[in-house]
């Protein structure tokens, strides 16, 4: 039998079933990095797959992604992983973030028989992915992680961020490694963005994605490349960091840092505007680059 042709992107987290709550007033969403980050990867007409857990009775949500062109590899879970987001309109760049599930960690037995060309480790919680998956993954290929889901800890009824004990370890396997302004100080103790860069890049990650409220700024080759947010509202907040994260690592599987990142700078522009997954106008996105 021949073998299955590697995908592009390989995406590793919990589907989320969240509560997003504006002013009071809240609804229920799918969320999770698995979702923003690979309906944006489909847009930009890589192949994905993603590797989840959930309960069976949100298996439905998954359709979104299937539409999507999304190859789905699912694992019942006895809960489906949830945040809720708390945001006041006046200031939709700060939320209060509370637990709402966990469905529970992703074993290496949940691995579909299939090669990919950059294995992206997306959890939203501490506790979806283990040191053991992490090495699995690296000795397959290129591993990209965001350490939100190292650092986001659930402590009772709250979600705090401590330092990942295990960063060492974690980031000699990491090949691209995506932290937002908060995190990068967490773990590096620097405010200065591009010293927190470069600290956490010594530890072996070849390119830094680091993200803030008004742009993105990666460190790649020794060199800094930035790209602004400029979004005309932020009713799509949530999703951000997945969305520009994936689409710098879809831009840079066939271009250098500089076009990624403009790339990402703009698709994550558009998101913002909208709640959801990015729409995937790509009109919009060149006048932006050209603009």
């Amino acid at each position: 039998m021949d073998a299955k042709p590697p995908v592009d992107v390989m995406m590793l987290g919990h589907f989320a079933k969240d509560e997003i709550i504006v002013d009071g007033v809240g609804h229920t969403a799918s969320g999770g990095a698995v979702y923003y980050g690979s309906i944006a990867l489909r847009h930009l007409g890589l192949s994905v797959a993603v590797v989840t857990r959930l309960h069976p009775d949100d298996f439905g949500r998954l359709d979104a992604l299937r539409t999507a062109g999304v190859q789905v590899f699912a694992a019942p879970a006895p809960a489906t992983s949830g945040i809720a987001n708390y945001y006041d309109s006046a200031d939709m760049e700060r939320r209060v973030t509370k637990p709402l599930g966990f469905a529970g960690p992703i074993r290496e037995a949940d691995l579909p028989d299939l090669d990919a060309r950059i294995y992206a480790v997306a959890p939203i919680i501490a506790g979806e992915v283990g040191m053991e998956l992490l090495e699995a993954l690296s000795r397959r290929g290129p591993v990209s992680l965001d350490v939100q889901g190292f650092v986001r800890v659930r402590e009772g009824d709250d979600l705090v961020f401590r330092p990942w004990p295990e960063m060492a370890q974690g980031l000699a396997h990491v090949t691209y490694l995506k932290v937002d302004r908060a995190e990068a100080e967490l773990l590096t103790g620097e405010a200065n963005l591009e010293i927190a860069a470069r600290r956490l890049a010594a530890y072996g990650p070849r390119e830094i994605v680091l993200t803030q409220s008004s742009g993105v700024t990666v460190l790649a080759g020794g060199r800094l490349f930035q790209a602004p947010f400029t979004p005309r509202s932020l009713a799509g907040r949530t999703g951000r960091g997945d969305t520009c994260f994936m689409t710098y690592l879809g831009k840079r599987l066939a271009a250098g840092p500089a076009e990624a990142v403009r790339w990402a700078g703009a698709v994550t522009t558009l998101k913002q505007e909208r709640p959801g997954p990015w729409n995937g106008d790509l009109q919009a996105v060149r006048r932006l680059l050209v603009g």
